[in-house]
């Protein structure tokens, strides 16, 4: 449906445009659900069983590798308007390209891959000894949506204009890699590495959704792509084997050498 296009049409944009999609309105209305829940003794001790954490190795809280995405941060409330507003914004620019199957099938691929790779990282650096204070912290909840829906905004509608801090006129292809600084700031106070690699993970994915068709087609190009770096770096290895031998212009040659 959307594999290697280029699209021309314009988003929406913040103001106007028609409604909201409906499936934008559940999406808010979980968000807002999971945010309350931070605030009631008897419920807060829920959102551990949903948010991404050690215990999907440890206990096998392997549901944990989609619900984290769809759990909101614990932040102020002001943030959390703003955070929902800017999901919605981005989201229904996105949703009015993909439609719905499609739409719901980019965020599970790559929240899902992102938080596979996370936990792959989180082990493999506390069997080194790297201790990290706050795994998954810069990408839990809201956040990873917005990183799915920002990127995919980033690539869909590339040439729009969009106002960072609603001063810079910046590209919009140029928040794929914004996302990816803003990713290693947070890296830098929280020493949230997993985390970091989940984002960027997250961000390529989605990158190579939209651009390839799917993750597999995506995995299938980056790995035929792998193959003839591959075989070209030995071929020239093996050209540099070969000697050269110059001619030898003393050498008697025979009447029968043409």
């Amino acid at each position: 449906m959307y594999g290697n296009q280029r699209y021309v049409r314009q988003p929406i944009g913040f103001g106007g445009g028609g409604p909201f999609p409906q499936d934008l309105w559940v999406l808010l209305g979980v968000l807002l659900f999971t945010y309350s829940l931070y605030y009631f003794e008897t419920t807060a001790s829920l959102l551990g069983l949903l948010q991404l954490s050690p215990n999907v190795w440890r206990r096998g809280y392997v549901w944990q590798l989609a619900t984290y995405a769809f759990v909101a941060q614990k932040a102020g409330p002001i943030w959390f308007v703003i955070s929902v507003a800017i999901l919605f914004f981005f989201g229904r620019d996105v949703f009015r390209v993909l439609g719905r199957r499609h739409f719901w099938r980019l965020i599970l691929w790559a929240a899902m891959t992102a938080s596979v790779v996370a936990v792959l990282v989180q082990i493999l650096m506390w069997s080194v000894g790297w201790m990290s204070p706050a795994p998954f912290l810069i990408m839990q909840g809201s956040s990873m949506l917005l990183t799915i829906l920002v990127a995919a905004f980033a690539t869909l509608y590339g040439n729009a204009t969009i106002l960072l801090m609603f001063v810079i006129p910046v590209q919009a292809r140029w928040f794929l890699w914004l996302e990816i600084l803003f990713a290693f700031l947070a890296f830098l106070p929280t020493k949230d590495f997993a985390g970091f690699v989940g984002v960027c993970v997250a961000v390529g994915t989605t990158y190579s959704i939209l651009t390839s068709g799917s993750l597999r087609r995506a995995l299938r190009e980056y790995r035929l792509r792998l193959e003839r770096r591959i075989l070209e770096a030995r071929m020239q290895r093996r050209r540099r084997r070969f000697k050269v031998v110059k001619k030898d212009d003393d050498v008697h040659r025979g009447p029968w050498v043409n």
